[in-house]
């Protein structure tokens, strides 16, 4: 099996770049998904986040207020650092075991998105990375005018991120996403083209 990450930068388009793949058949976990699992309502890792952080970072039902915990932690490295250190392990360990069910049910290729995958120092967990770039001023635009916020907190989260200049010489795939939506299909599907035939080529080995 091809294990493949996907890996860019906020704002750069990785849901997108899933949801196409996904679309096209190929099995992608990705991280929004494990992010909200983790925290669910009744969960450890939600009893882990309140213990940690408070209760104000709850919303009236019981349910994480994201959005209130992003202000916070965004604006602490210290803070973000403490989110991290609780949630990271425990998407982590569903990430893993997705993997491990895909492979034993000898799937060809799977897809994992994950965004601070360098960060992590994941990347030797996989066969093939993928990173998804756009320039700066465009994703910060693109989050304003997707997820609302002003621009000093969004200028904040992107710098938290190791720089995408550092992250290009370590890749193994780019992707461009400076244009619009059909160019980047365009782009995802040539891709996975190879991606699939490096995938058949490791079957056959």
């Amino acid at each position: 099996m091809l294990k493949v990450a996907l890996t860019g930068n906020v704002g750069s388009g990785k849901s997108t770049v899933t949801r196409i793949w996904s679309d096209a058949g190929i099995p992608v976990i990705r991280a929004d998904d494990l992010a909200r699992e983790v925290v669910a309502t009744g969960s450890d890792g939600l009893a882990r986040v309140v213990e940690e952080f408070g209760a104000e970072v709850l919303q009236v039902d019981g349910s994480l207020d994201r959005t209130v915990l992003r202000h916070r932690v965004f604006l602490n490295s210290g803070e973000r650092a403490r989110l991290e250190g609780i949630l990271h392990p425990l998407i982590g360990s569903l990430r893993d075991a997705w993997v491990a069910r895909h492979a034993a049910s000898k799937t060809a290729l799977v897809v994992a998105e994950i965004p601070l995958l360098y960060e992590a120092g994941l990347e030797k967990d996989y066969d093939a990375v993928v990173l998804v770039v756009v320039p700066p001023k465009e994703r910060l635009r693109r989050l304003m005018g997707d997820r609302g916020g002003n621009e000093e907190e969004w200028s904040r989260v992107m710098a938290a991120q190791m720089p995408t200049e550092e992250k290009l010489p370590l890749a193994d795939y780019v992707l461009e996403n400076g244009g619009s939506r059909e160019d980047l299909e365009i782009r995802c599907l040539a891709l996975l083209d190879l991606l699939r035939a490096r995938a058949r080529k490791r079957e056959d080995q």
